[in-house]
């Protein structure tokens, strides 16, 4: 299987504080003038702010972290100038990935250079968590009770701890979904809880609630109990509207599609409309599926279960939403499929801007689609390393940035 990925003989990986150090020395030029004597000339110090800004705005991050470190002028214009950030060239996403049985401590892979950087997530005790991301920064929810929620930036570090929201402390399935403003950098989150109504089989809680970065407050956005469905655990903000996966419960036999996604505009706020009238049946039978926004569009990655065995994985399809119809837009060809070795029913993905990444649980391989150019790729080898047979691995992807703060 492994030949069916790229040669990984030649990979390697960089500390975070590889990172840090200066992307080069910065030369003089000495000229003879005036008889012997010279005259040493900085070249930083003849290019002036602006220009300098430019020049900024062609780096990867990973260059423009480095060069915070040669002097205080240049870290002070990539720290502070929102000229550099609102004109510099697309950043790609980085993919986070670690063990899901240890630390949160993992390596973030750089699509651009194709390396692999050493990064440690600031108010994370463990690895077993929700993971939602916008903008620069991710948002993470304790799997243990599901009511600690903290808000960071990987690659500057800045963290906070938010308030607890209201609801269920324990509830049976939840989700989150983050959304920064690009603008202003205030972000939102929303979270949804759903609980087994009591001694009742068929009936399910379902309640969505608004964190506000600007007011610091939580609201209940949204309540209603479903019969025969229930919340899942994968959820996006497109476009203002809150998707989610909700699943078949079986006891109403409505088990063909087992999955389905519902609306919430979190915009215009509650309507009488119920949220089970806004569902969106799932293209084909899925073993699992993960919602990702692609530039303000919902995509729906999901593994294709077999006709006689649904939960037999066969193979991982992409579509993408258009007016509440699911366009297929790719499915993983099966030299992809099978270099992941043995493969669970269900995986790791997650994606923004145009790239969508692809995770196994039982392995470290990352497999890349690209979805301007329509190509997959396997990312260099990750040097996690796999220690015993049950271990297991997880991931996301978020977009490196030094300008936003929590």
């Amino acid at each position: 299987m492994i030949g069916l990925m790229e040669d990984y003989s030649s990979w390697d990986y960089l500390p975070v504080d590889h990172i840090r150090t200066p992307a080069f020395n910065s030369g003089v030029v000495s000229e003879a003038s005036n008889g012997n004597k010279e005259f040493s000339v900085s070249l930083d110090a003849a290019v002036p702010d602006d220009i300098l800004e430019r020049i900024f705005t062609f780096l990867p991050i990973a260059s423009m972290i480095r060069a915070t470190a040669v002097c205080k002028r240049w870290y002070g214009i990539i720290y502070s100038s929102r000229f550099l950030w609102t004109h510099m060239l697309p950043q790609r996403p980085w993919y986070f990935m670690f063990t899901s049985n240890e630390t949160a401590a993992g390596y973030a892979f750089d699509p651009i250079l194709r390396k692999w950087y050493d990064l440690e997530l600031p108010y994370i005790d463990k690895s077993s968590c929700f993971v939602s991301s916008s903008c620069g920064l991710v948002c993470f929810m304790d799997n243990d009770n599901r009511n600690t929620i903290s808000v960071s930036n990987p690659i500057t570090k800045n963290s906070k701890r938010l308030l607890e929201p209201p609801g269920e402390t324990l509830p049976d399935y939840s989700t989150i979904a983050m959304k920064v403003d690009r603008l202003s950098h205030k972000y939102s989150i929303t979270v949804a809880k759903s609980k087994q109504v009591p001694e009742d089989a068929v009936r399910w809680y379902f309640s969505v609630y608004m964190y506000d970065s600007w007011s610091g407050t939580w609201v209940t956005s949204a309540s209603e109990v479903f019969i025969g469905w229930r919340g899942g655990d994968d959820s996006v903000i497109c476009n203002g509207v809150l998707y989610c996966l909700i699943h078949s419960t079986g006891v109403l036999r409505n088990v063909n599609p087992r999955h389905g996604v519902i609306m919430y505009d979190l915009v215009g706020g509650s309507s009488e409309t119920s949220l089970m009238q806004t569902s969106i049946p799932v293209p084909c039978s899925l073993t699992c599926g993960r919602l990702v926004n692609l530039k303000e569009k919902l995509v729906l990655v999901g593994g294709i279960a077999k006709h006689n065995r649904p939960d037999i994985i066969k193979g991982i399809g992409i579509w993408e939403l258009h007016e509440k119809q699911w366009h297929e837009v790719t499915r993983m060809p099966h030299k992809f499929f099978q270099g992941f070795g043995e493969f669970d029913d269900v995986f790791a993905c997650s994606g923004t801007d145009n790239l969508v990444y692809i995770q196994s649980y039982g392995a470290t391989a990352l497999l890349v689609f690209d979805m301007m150019h329509k190509q997959w790729k396997w990312s260099v080898k990750c040097p996690v390393s796999k220690r015993f047979p049950l271990q297991l691995f997880t991931g996301f992807c978020f977009e490196p940035r030094l300008d936003i703060t929590t």
